[in-house]
């Protein structure tokens, strides 16, 4: 399946459902598949897990998913590794077959080294936490994971031993992001319709109508993004990607000025879409953030050349 069939799919269960989170569990059992097992694993490892529901788990307790602040590490013992550490945050964890867990296995002139190990949910010393810290985004599922000294063989590594942070955590989370756009497009696709339940007056059918009308930029940016991902050019698309979240958030504040002005006052299903969008916003606020001004660095150097001669 493509990234765009994921993707469009994921819209569809949200729009409908008007729950961002069963959207997200089940596009993430697909883009775990799609990325990690098909893209990444060898013979054996497809035809053993492919079609089973796997988990990956990078982010950890207090310091989510950067490299230079995780610490779970796999230890060589014999014929294979033992893993000890925490992850946190594990999505689509607590009904998961398997784990795709990222540990430490070097640590090169300071510079940490990860593998991604294959961990079955029945690996003695796996323990799974569904502590309430992590129920969000219903009926969506998280959980934390406790490794004690969990032994797997050599054969648990997936893809290259000691580049997976490089070569498959990066990748997916901007894997991830571009095909999460369309649950946040389903969701205010949802929202859109809540809204249109009231009374029409001039004002309020002048901001629903510019509420649509950012949607469906919105979709045609999330397309366009999506489109480049199944072509491998997603690096080109960046800006964009950027772009989305920026413009998401704008159209969640209008949604929420929307509201208050025309209403409905009292609408559970309102109430929970609001919520679920703005809390999706807020995971990985950090990076994101950290690319956007990245990209005003970018326009100011360009700015700032001898050589630019058009206006900034």
């Amino acid at each position: 399946m493509s990234y765009a069939a994921i993707a469009r799919e994921e819209a569809a269960i949200v729009e409908r459902s008007g729950l961002l989170g069963e959207g997200g569990a089940w596009a993430g059992r697909q883009m775990v598949s799609r990325f990690f097992i098909a893209g990444f694993g060898d013979e054996q490892q497809r035809s053993a897990w492919q079609t089973r529901l796997a988990s990956v788990a990078i982010s950890e307790p207090g310091v989510g998913a950067h490299p230079k602040l995780l610490i779970t590490r796999a230890e060589e013992d014999g014929d294979g590794y033992r893993l000890l550490g925490e992850k946190a945050w594990v999505t689509n964890g607590p009904i998961a077959d398997v784990f795709i867990v990222f540990a430490i296995t070097a640590i090169e002139n300071g510079r940490k080294r990860y593998a991604a190990f294959l961990v079955p949910r029945a690996t003695p010393g796996l323990s799974i936490d569904e502590a309430p810290q992590y129920r969000a985004l219903a009926p969506s599922r998280h959980c934390g994971l406790k490794l004690d000294r969990c032994k797997v063989p050599r054969s648990a590594i997936l893809g290259a031993p000691g580049t997976a942070y490089e070569t498959m955590a990066l990748p997916f989370r901007d894997a991830e992001d571009a095909v999460g756009t369309f649950g946040l497009l389903g969701a205010f696709r949802f929202l859109l319709t809540r809204l249109a339940l009231v009374e029409p007056a001039d004002a309020a059918l002048l901001s629903l109508g510019g509420l649509a009308a950012l949607t469906s930029v919105f979709a045609e940016a999330a397309d366009a993004v999506v489109s480049a991902l199944d072509a491998g050019e997603l690096s080109r698309r960046s800006a964009v990607l950027v772009g989305l979240r920026v413009l998401a958030t704008d159209l969640l504040q209008r949604a929420r000025a929307h509201r208050e002005a025309f209403g409905p006052a009292h609408d559970a299903a309102a109430d929970r879409v609001l919520g679920d969008i703005e809390l999706s916003l807020s995971v990985a606020r950090g990076p994101r953030q950290a690319r956007q001004m990245r990209l005003g660095a970018e326009l100011r150097r360009c700015c700032a050349s001898p050589s630019h001669k058009s206006p900034c």
